[in-house]
């Protein structure tokens, strides 16, 4: 079972709800009849706003989530790495599911190592009209997400590991890593 709501979650929904429904009370109470669409419109989008901002404030302090022990190691045999590590449920409430965000950054330009093909992209003409191919367009920065955990429960640990293809022409790479709780 997916935990994507606690119940800090709904004491919030409550409060909103009740707010919402003070302000459509107030906005049919109005006097100029032209005014109440267009008043109960603005509230109504005021409380979903605040509704879907209030879901990421609350994820944020109550689903707290840690990495441990994270290694790596490259496969040169299928031109792969491997990330391995444990995830670690630091809060107080159930997490549904966390994900593990891996960003590998080519410092090639940074060391001196800049070649001629190495940051080619195509124009704006070429890659229009050229159909998006972008044979020769090679990124210097990647970015990976995978869900390493469901249901992690407060100070359960659970240990991961995931591989994803290394591109080959990466040369003296930074990698950044992170995990969020949904």
């Amino acid at each position: 079972m997916t935990t994507l709501l606690n119940y800090w979650h709904y004491l919030t929904f409550l409060v909103l709800f009740v707010l919402y429904i003070g302000g459509m009370i107030t906005a049919l109470k109005q006097e100029k009849k032209k005014l109440i669409l267009p008043m109960a419109g603005s509230i109504t989008l005021v409380f979903a706003l605040f509704g879907a901002f209030s879901v990421v404030v609350v994820d944020k302090y109550t689903k707290v989530v840690k990495l441990y022990k994270l290694e790596n190691k490259r496969l040169l045999s299928t031109e792969q790495i491997i990330y391995t590590g444990i995830v670690k449920n630091e809060g107080n409430y159930e997490i549904g599911e966390v994900t593990f965000e891996i960003k590998l950054v080519n410092k090639g330009h940074v060391s001196g190592n800049v070649k001629a093909g190495s940051f080619f992209a195509p124009s704006g003409f070429k890659d229009f009209f050229g159909g998006g191919a972008n044979l020769l367009y090679k990124p210097q920065t990647i970015i990976k997400e995978f869900v390493v955990a469901k249901n992690l429960k407060p100070g359960e640990v659970e240990s991961f590991r995931v591989y994803f293809d290394f591109p080959p022409y990466f040369r003296n790479v930074a990698d950044f890593s992170k995990v969020r709780g949904h």
